[in-house]
């Protein structure tokens, strides 16, 4: 969820940290509310998201390639940048002149959503790029983005490169022709094998002559993770879940041996609602097409449509299972979804064992909780057919201005050497291929990295991609009356769906 609107209840609660809920496309949300592509930036090493020590079974996406060892290194740079300087030639040729110092002297300004300790962490991991090519990326961060970029680009002051936490909002300047296809000076061969096919995808928007990839992946936040208290779970004997089937036997003898299996709110000042559209847009991953996601995330699959319905009822079978929920159904509305995990950390014994949430949620564990003190894992696929996908939100950079040094700059961020000491540093999770595990601090963010690396589709949180009205308005209102029992599921569906009518 880095998301949707920007400065909510996160901000209000971590200065540092950029929301990670679910809501709205291009449009402002309501400043309580948190947003799903903003994760938490000044969070600890597991902000990147703590994953289980037993990650999900390998699947068809290729693993990441191993950085190069030490001895690789070079006196030019890190082993990853003079990995990088190295193969260059087959990325882009402006990297390769970048290198040779051909752009020394020029600047580069960048825009984007990330702040304070963020923007510090930033600054540090391009700071090796800067002095091995002589280009000076100037880096200005905002709480206010959407209005900061929009200003900027309707005065005809664009920032030569904006990191984009919703490719929706992307979206209305690449149609009109504002943004700069990469893949004109990125090889689209380095593209296809630096990334999940999927990134791709997601990054294809319309331009005003047909298709563009209107940027690169930066920065990724996985959210199809389960955390659990560790000690408790192994102590119990608990096994991780590999699928749907395991999941439903695990929450039962969770249930036979006198416990709650999962911690559950979704209370979150005015953007309450938003970890219902995330476990809605879990479900329609796994009950349905990467086809009909993206057709029910443009408004071309209705609300109200069975296979809509179907995923909802997934997982109301277990929110409204007062056996399977901390506090049953009715504590769910009221509990604050940042203080829904704490309970897992109870002493002596936890008052719940899981809890899913997108990798920022480590952030709001109770004070004094360490990496080894929780574990995730992979949040199971329930039907074979659709295979692992996961759910992310992330930043998408993209160009506004067609320079060499430019186009040299987004070429580095395509690379996993260009994000190797924020992971160190903690906080951010790398989508590239060529990145590596041994970057991350502890045994679960490695991990969380590991499943985000080995997912074999990935789909943006949809919420994020959709109007404001829909997803961070009536889609968020919907679940959060759905799940009160105030409406029931087809009338919940029908008041979302009545949210595209008023999309302009």
């Amino acid at each position: 969820m880095r998301t949707k609107s920007f400065s909510l209840v996160l901000l209000a609660m971590l200065a540092s940290m950029i929301l990670a809920a679910c809501g709205g496309g291009t449009a402002a949300t309501p400043t309580q509310a948190p947003a799903p592509a903003e994760q938490p930036t000044a969070a600890p090493a597991p902000t990147a998201a703590p994953a289980p020590t037993a990650a999900p079974e390998a699947t068809a996406a290729p693993a990441p390639t191993a950085a190069p060892t030490a001895a690789a290194a070079s006196s030019e740079g890190s082993s990853a940048m003079a990995d990088l300087k190295a193969k260059a030639a087959t990325i882009s040729q402006d990297l390769v002149d970048a290198f040779d110092g051909k752009l020394k002297g020029t600047k580069v300004t960048m825009t984007g959503p990330f702040v304070d300790v963020d923007a510090n962490k930033f600054n540090d991991t391009i700071k090796e790029f800067e002095d091995m090519t002589g280009i000076d990326i100037q880096y200005e961060g905002t709480k206010e983005f959407e209005a900061t970029i929009a200003a900027r680009v309707d005065g005809a002051n664009p920032p030569d490169i904006a990191d984009f936490p919703q490719p929706g909002l992307a979206a209305s300047f690449a149609k009109s022709g504002k943004i700069i296809d990469v893949t004109k000076f990125i090889k689209p061969e380095w593209y296809k094998q630096n990334y999940n096919q999927s990134y791709l995808d997601i990054a294809t928007l319309d331009g005003p002559n047909g298709k563009i990839v209107a940027g690169v992946w930066h920065r990724a936040f996985p959210k199809s993770v389960v955390f659990y208290p560790k000690k408790a779970f192994d102590d119990a004997g608990y096994k991780i879940p590999t699928t749907w089937e395991e999941l439903t036997a695990l929450q039962d003898q969770i249930v036979k041996d006198g416990d709650t299996p999962w911690c559950i709110g979704i209370e979150s000042g005015a953007a309450t609602g938003w970890p219902a559209t995330d476990w809605t847009e879990e479900m329609m991953l796994r009950t349905t097409s990467l086809e009909n996601y993206d057709k029910w995330v443009k408004g071309e699959l209705k609300f109200t449509d069975p296979i809509v319905k179907t995923a909802v009822q997934k997982w109301s079978d277990i929110w409204f299972n007062d056996k399977y929920v901390y506090g049953g159904r009715a504590k769910i509305v009221t509990t604050s979804f940042g203080d829904a995990p704490k309970p897992m950390f109870d002493k002596p014994d936890p008052k719940c064992y899981l809890h899913k949430q997108g990798s920022f949620i480590v952030s709001f564990f109770p004070e004094g909780t360490k990496p080894e003190d929780y574990g995730v894992f992979y949040f199971p696929p329930v039907d074979p057919q659709y295979g692992k996908p996961v759910l992310f939100s992330g930043d998408l950079y993209s160009g506004f201005a067609d320079r060499p040094e430019v186009r040299a700059t987004l070429a580095f961020f395509s690379s996993g050497a260009s994000i190797e000491k924020w992971v160190k540093a903690g906080g951010a999770t790398s989508p590239h291929k060529d990145s590596n595990l041994d970057w991350y601090s502890n045994p679960t963010d490695k991990a969380v990295a590991d499943i985000l690396l080995k997912a074999e589709s990935v789909r943006f949180d949809g919420s994020d991609l959709m109007p404001g009205v829909v997803g961070a308005g009536t889609f968020w209102k919907g679940m959060t009356d759905y799940v009160a029992g105030t409406v029931d599921l087809d009338k919940a569906l029908e008041e979302i769906q009545a949210g595209w009518a008023n999309v302009k």
